[in-house]
């Protein structure tokens, strides 16, 4: 428990009702998407402005408890599993979206904005915000930067780190940080903009982010393609990329997880299918047309069994929402969901896919795997129960095959994820521990009393 006096002041800073300190709580906020244990945290804090949040990160600092700042929870790296000693700071209340410029095209937005929410909003004015994470939903912007979320888009369009033009944050003795601008070019001093986005809540506290807003591509066209075996579907994925051809989605499903989204949510799948390619290419309307047809006749040369086009938006949305009904569906299965992230370069996911085929058997074990193939970014679903202590131990020694595989063809641990605690362990393996060093030597300098979310990403 943090003293009295300490509780005391929170509570004057955001009022009584914005304090919480009851065990039921705190267990609400002892865990994130990740398979890790839970930590249950001293107190959690709901600031409303910038003024309180300031107030809350130099009262933190000035006795060294160490601060957790919380969204939604969706992440998958344990980023936002905090310490017992210290507080999570709840970005719920700082959910303005403050201005959207249809001039300039861009918005500034509080961190606790949910992502779905500015999608809509800017969509309403003919823009676009192209970072879709799968849990958009109910993810938040602030979440998002903090771990450079990606998404269905991310081929085409980029992942958040793409579109964060400035932020305003506070750092852990609660100074206040103004970087980046409204601009489109800005070379004024260090890109702590670019340090700020995927740091996980290790170098400072967001207050604002600046994003940068496209146009909205005028047309759409959704297909989706259907294989007899997985090696013609992941070997289309290369086809395509190798082709030049550059759609705004390019989603793999195995049989596995069509299974499983067809149980829940009826959207008329194939089930008998060994793999679908979900793809959707956008853009001037004559462009659509031709690369849509240029798409259909790449992947039945490569051996599609059938290809459908969407008719109509409602059956476009009808395929994205089953794709993004993935997770939910293969959560249903086993009582533990294990959800990777490691990625390739493009041209190497048939021999991913084949890899996570050949460990799924050596460990005898449960993998469906969906994702975003276009990117190389595969998400191997791994189903099982951590309570059978046997099998979760082939779940773990299968996990580092998987990250030494993917390693091994020049890919990397995390392509959306974040490092977090989950994958802290493993990161010498890709950066080498000059690279860990130099991260760890930056942190103390900018977080001295180390109250920054301790324990992410650098292990420290």
């Amino acid at each position: 428990m943090i003293p009295r006096p300490i509780q005391d002041a929170l509570q004057k800073i955001v009022g009584p009702q914005h304090l919480l300190t009851q065990k039921e709580d705190m267990l609400t906020y002892s865990y994130d998407a990740a398979v890790l244990d839970p930590v249950m945290p001293s107190a959690a804090v709901i600031p409303e402005n910038t003024a309180q949040l300031g107030e809350i990160i130099a009262l933190c600092h000035e006795n060294t408890i160490p601060i957790t700042v919380r969204g939604s929870g969706t992440n998958l790296s344990g980023g936002t599993i905090p310490q017992s000693s210290g507080i999570v700071i709840l970005t719920g209340r700082m959910n303005n979206i403050i201005e959207i410029n249809e001039a300039d095209m861009y918005a500034v937005v509080e961190p606790g904005v949910v992502t779905a929410t500015l999608a809509a909003e800017v969509e309403k004015r003919g823009l676009f915000y192209p970072p879709d994470p799968g849990s958009m939903a109910v993810s938040t912007i602030g979440g998002n930067v903090a771990e450079n979320a990606g998404g269905l888009r991310g081929l085409k369009y980029g992942v958040t780190k793409d579109y964060v033009m400035g932020l305003r944050f506070f750092d852990s003795q609660g100074n206040y940080i103004k970087t980046g601008s409204r601009t489109v070019k800005c070379a004024t001093g260090y890109n702590i903009t670019g340090l700020m986005v995927g740091s996980e809540g290790t170098l400072g506290v967001l207050d604002q982010v600046i994003l940068k807003l496209i146009p909205a591509p005028k047309a759409r066209q959704a297909m989706v393609a259907v294989y007899d075996t997985i090696e013609q579907a992941s070997e289309t994925v290369a086809g395509i990329i190798s082709a030049r051809i550059v759609p705004a989605t390019l989603e793999f499903l195995d049989n596995f997880t069509i299974r499983a989204v067809e149980d829940f949510s009826k959207a008329g799948l194939p089930t008998d299918a060994a793999a679908l390619l979900l793809i959707e290419v956008d853009g001037h309307p004559a462009v659509v047309a031709e690369e849509a047809e240029q798409v259909k006749a790449l992947c039945l040369k490569m051996g599609a069994r059938t290809i459908d086009q969407a008719k109509d938006d409602a059956q476009r949305d009808k395929i994205w929402a089953a794709r993004r009904a993935a997770l939910s569906a293969l959560a249903q299965l086993k009582p533990t969901l294990v959800l990777e992230d490691a990625t390739v370069p493009r041209s190497k996911i048939p021999d991913m896919v084949r890899a996570l085929q050949d460990i799924a058997k050596k460990y005898r074990i449960d993998i469906g795997t969906f994702g975003h193939a276009g990117d190389g970014n595969l998400h191997p679903t791994i189903l099982t129960d951590r309570r059978n202590k046997e099998e979760f131990h082939r779940v773990e020694q299968a996990i580092e095959e998987i990250f030494d595989k993917a390693l091994a063809m020049g890919g990397t641990l995390s392509g959306e994820h974040g490092t977090g605690i989950a994958k802290a362990p493993f990161l010498e393996k890709e950066a080498g521990y000059s690279s860990i060093l130099f991260s760890r030597r930056l942190r103390a300098a900018l977080d001295p009393k180390n109250i920054l979310n301790p324990g992410k990403i650098t292990g420290v």
